[in-house]
């Protein structure tokens, strides 16, 4: 004969699905309208059946940016049909298009400062710091042997021909070999040399291609500038190397090495530039130090000392001290191209509006820091997120919408 179960048991023994009948009657809910619920459909992506051509803009690290606007555009359901992209803007745009986004993305998120600096691939010639090959042997084992007219997408890389003095536009080939000619930064990475032509970073006359999205006739363009104005609220930390300990032994022993075998031929203020260590507070721009400099020297020039400075020159001009600055040749350089490029993407946009534009604070992170991935993807979310946001409701991207 069979022993009752005592409550223990019962309890027990009770079924998963008892359990969720009780929780389901003490909230007032009943099966039928819990069922009911689970076959209503869930509400429509605002984008569906909304097809986008994307201009994706040069920045450097910035660029990572685009992940995230990406990921937006995406997952709000609206396909993206053609991409454009110069420099960061066609690597991210050719690794999207060749459907490797998400190895991509997991490779950067995962690299540190230290990282950054191993990949770097110093050659110490006079056209370019770095040859890229070992960041490029990263990119081209996740695209393989993809040719762009094979990808599912329209795909334009835009890169500058500086013998020709034009731009040019790889919209067949290997994918590979067109991003390889489009973030040839010069002076930085050693140009491509291909079919008798010297090939470096599209940025130089188009930082914002948005004219080959057009032939594409989507129902929108969208275009992100990473070269948007500078917003103080965004400036990204300089990340830290870790704990101190042994990472940190072996990037000094790494960077004495180069510093060692670059002494004759390279500029020394690029390593330091890309190995500085994190300060107590995020160190200010090139642009800021460059500023307050300026405005001391004319706060002297208005309220002179009481002992008077020792006579000048005629010939000599008011200036700053640049060795305390700590600014090197490369930031100089930086700060240079990155002019030129905001100019330049002001001409494109005035000529080519896009039915969308996202901007990324320039100041959001420096072109080179390469080991912020996480904080800039986001970034990127965030501000194609808003920006969508305000153009599902108004249908309209001029003005403010402009984010």
């Amino acid at each position: 004969m069979n022993k009752p179960k005592d409550s223990a048991s019962q309890d027990e023994d009770q079924k998963p699905e008892d359990d969720i009948s009780q929780i389901v009657t003490s909230t007032g809910i009943s099966a039928a309208q819990s069922a009911r619920s689970e076959k209503e459909p869930a509400p429509e992506k605002p984008g569906k059946g909304k097809t986008v051509a994307l201009a994706l803009g040069s920045g450097g690290a910035r660029g990572y940016a685009h992940i995230g606007a990406i990921e937006i555009l995406v997952e709000r359901g609206y396909e993206i049909i053609a991409i454009s992209g110069c420099s960061m803007g066609a690597l991210i745009g050719g690794v999207f298009a060749a459907g490797k986004m998400k190895d991509y993305k997991d490779w950067v998120t995962g690299l540190g400062q230290f990282d950054v600096l191993k990949l770097l691939d110093v050659t110490f010639n006079s056209v370019g710091a770095i040859r890229g090959e070992k960041i490029f042997s990263v990119v081209r084992e996740m695209i393989g042997d993809t040719r762009i007219e094979d990808l599912p997408l329209a795909y334009t890389a835009v890169a500058t021909d500086l013998l020709a003095h034009k731009e040019i536009w790889f919209q067949e080939g290997p994918l590979d070999q067109a991003i390889r000619a489009s973030v040839a930064i010069p002076s930085v990475v050693t140009p491509l040399v291909l079919n008798g032509r010297v090939l470096v970073d599209g940025a130089l006359l188009n930082p914002l291609p948005i004219i080959p999205t057009i032939s594409s006739h989507a129902d929108m363009v969208v275009a992100v500038n990473l070269s948007g104005e500078d917003d103080r609220g965004r400036r990204l930390p300089d990340a830290a190397f870790g704990h101190p300990g042994e990472a940190g032994v072996d990037m000094d022993e790494w960077v004495d090495k180069i510093r060692d075998k670059a002494s004759r031929w390279f500029d020394w203020d690029a390593i330091k530039t890309f190995s500085a260590r994190k300060e107590a507070s995020p160190p200010d721009s090139p642009e800021a130090k460059i500023s307050k400099a300026v405005k001391k020297e004319e706060i002297k020039k208005a309220f002179p000392a009481v002992k008077p400075e020792p006579a000048r020159h005629k010939d000599d001009h008011e200036t700053v001290d640049w060795d305390k600055l700590g600014i090197g040749k490369f930031d100089v350089m930086n700060l240079t191209i990155e002019t030129m490029q905001s100019a330049l993407v002001q001409y494109k946009i005035a000529g080519y509006p896009p039915d969308l534009l996202v901007n990324i604070p320039k100041n959001a992170g420096r072109s080179y820091d390469y080991h912020k991935a996480p904080e800039l993807i986001q970034l990127g979310r965030e501000r194609m997120a808003a920006a969508l946001d305000r153009y599902e409701e108004n249908l309209n991207s001029s003005g403010p919408l402009a984010l």
